[in-house]
């Protein structure tokens, strides 16, 4: 996990002054603060997040250090859903903290959580499509994950079978390079042996010397009943595998309900349109109703009954924890586009003994 900026965090340019700082802060910590997303450990976390950056950026000096830093490359731009761009290695221990006061403190918690993330293997986030009845229901669905794991062939070192190893001469042996000077002196991993500290005669075959391969991975994942888009769940140890040994990432899914045809959702209710005709409208009937389960109920019309009127079917919604919502069957009354010419005589004939214009 990167040690995030705090421009970005905010969502503000490094020019920003400190009214629209102050905006960005109320506007993102309204969001996520947690009472307004209680049970949320990812709101709780962004939350966090905001309130650090907010610290910073909107103290004159504690921001100036901060940008200081941040120009020398400490603070890295993450790189796409699958989980942040990895922060400078060691970079706790580079930077000199304890002359900075609340903003040392601040950086120590950040790069000291980096630095435990790091220990485990990468986040993976996934945008899961669920069926709109599994989704209100509850159920499993199977996703397939593209993940990076450990190079079989090589077991991770990058060098092929039987192939020796060299100390880096760029790094040498030490597997990290550093820049900048002072108290801000950042190491990063070396680019040349990608932190080994050794170069391989030869390559591993399969990976290319990057002791990583791209692979898939095959998961089930259980979707909580009454499931909107959105809602997000952490799954343990379900991301990429450690390196080393090392445990498991996390896997984060976000659920994207899909639309069905039948019905739409309001709340706990579930609604669903049920067209008759006028004959069925005027006089009465009974039809059979489709309910999410798949189950059929029959549900009495009255005579009389207008277009668009609702029918509450107790009990047939959308259950979360204790409650249990409804299904509302509204009845769309049908009107044939063209009579044949004994019909029209016939409803003409009903037109003047009911009394009605036409």
């Amino acid at each position: 996990m990167a040690a995030k900026d705090f421009y970005q965090v905010l969502g503000v340019p490094d020019s920003a002054g400190q009214d629209e700082i102050k905006k960005a802060y109320r506007r993102l910590a309204k969001r996520y603060h947690p009472d307004a997303n209680p049970n949320d450990p990812a709101a709780a976390e962004r939350f966090k997040e905001i309130s650090e950056a907010h610290t910073v950026l909107s103290d004159a000096e504690k921001r100036k250090q901060y940008d200081r830093m941040r120009k020398l490359g400490a603070f890295e731009t993450p790189r796409g859903p699958r989980g942040g761009a990895r922060g400078p290695a060691g970079a706790e221990e580079a930077f000199d903290l304890g002359g900075l006061g609340g903003l040392g403190d601040i950086f120590s918690s950040i790069f000291g959580r980096a630095r435990r993330e790091e220990e485990r293997g990468e986040q993976l986030e996934a945008v899961v499509e669920v069926p709109f009845r599994v989704a209100m229901r509850g159920g499993k669905v199977p996703v397939t994950l593209p993940v990076t794991e450990t190079c079989g062939t090589c077991h991770g070192g990058g060098a092929a079978p039987g192939a020796t190893t060299a100390t880096c001469t760029e790094c040498g042996g030490k597997g990290t390079i550093s820049f900048g000077q002072g108290s801000f002196a950042v190491q990063r991993p070396c680019p040349v042996c990608r932190g080994r500290g050794t170069i391989p005669s030869e390559r591993c075959p399969t990976c290319g010397g990057q002791g990583e391969v791209r692979t898939e991975r095959r998961v089930t994942i259980t979707v909580p009943p009454g499931t909107e888009t959105g809602t997000r769940i952490r799954l343990k140890g379900q991301g990429a595998p450690g390196k080393a040994g090392r445990p498991a990432g996390d896997l984060v899914v976000t659920f994207q309900v899909q639309p069905d045809r039948f019905f739409r959702r309001e709340g706990l209710d579930v609604v669903c349109e049920v067209p008759i005709n006028l004959v069925q409208a005027a006089l009465g009937t009974r039809i059979r109703v489709r309910t999410l389960d798949e189950k059929k109920i029959v549900l009495r019309i009255p005579p009389g009954t207008q277009p668009g009127r609702r029918f509450r079917l107790r009990g047939q919604g959308v259950q979360k924890g204790e409650r249990v919502g409804d299904q509302l069957v509204q009845v769309q009354v049908v009107v044939p586009e063209k009579l044949g010419p004994e019909a029209e005589e016939a409803m003409k004939a009903f037109a003047e003994k009911a009394g009605l214009r036409h």
